[in-house]
């Protein structure tokens, strides 16, 4: 999922990589990082979700496509925050849970039911997954920014001190 605003012309940009899917309670708990990275740093970070589904979560291939439904629908991470914010309804209904949540947002449930059904997003999900797995990513959240791959499926102390200080590397003026 791409939806991030592009950088402005005259500031350079970074990429930060969130490995994610939608029934993990650690990816919600990385939401707090994500909003503080996303304000210090605003359209100079672009922050990307990348879908890495578990096999352990029955849920989350269906939450990753109902993710790019809701970005072609215009409201991709509002979507990402919902669902997150309410993973154990997400464990407990499932895709009825998925479409609900769009249509609590005023996006248009019906699409979503459907998107579910066709599977068009499928490629994309797929996609992402395989590139995590090439990439040496195991679980979620996995964050990449520059070079590095940093993993917060075990813990996620200290990370985000992390992605901040390769983040004001790769933002630093150059030829200064």
């Amino acid at each position: 999922m791409n939806e991030s605003a592009p950088a402005a012309p005259s500031s350079p940009a970074a990429v930060l990589d969130l490995w994610c899917e939608l029934q993990c309670p650690d990816c919600r708990s990385a939401l707090a990082d994500v909003r503080a990275l996303r304000a210090r740093y605003g359209d100079r970070l672009e922050v990307r979700l990348r879908h890495f589904p578990l096999e352990k979560h029955q849920h989350s291939f269906a939450a990753a496509q109902a993710v790019e439904e809701a970005v072609e629908q215009g409201k991709g991470w509002e979507y990402i925050e919902a669902v997150l914010g309410r993973v154990e309804e997400l464990d407990h209904e499932g895709e009825p849970f998925l479409v609900r949540v769009a249509g609590e947002l005023g996006l248009d449930a019906e699409e979503f039911d459907t998107a579910l059904i066709d599977g068009r997003h499928i490629l994309i999900v797929d996609a992402d997954q395989a590139e995590g797995k090439a990439i040496g990513v195991t679980g979620t959240p996995t964050y990449v920014i520059g070079d590095e791959r940093l993993d917060g499926g075990k813990s996620q102390a200290g990370l985000r001190e992390r992605i901040e200080e390769i983040a004001d590397r790769l933002l630093a003026p150059t030829g200064a």
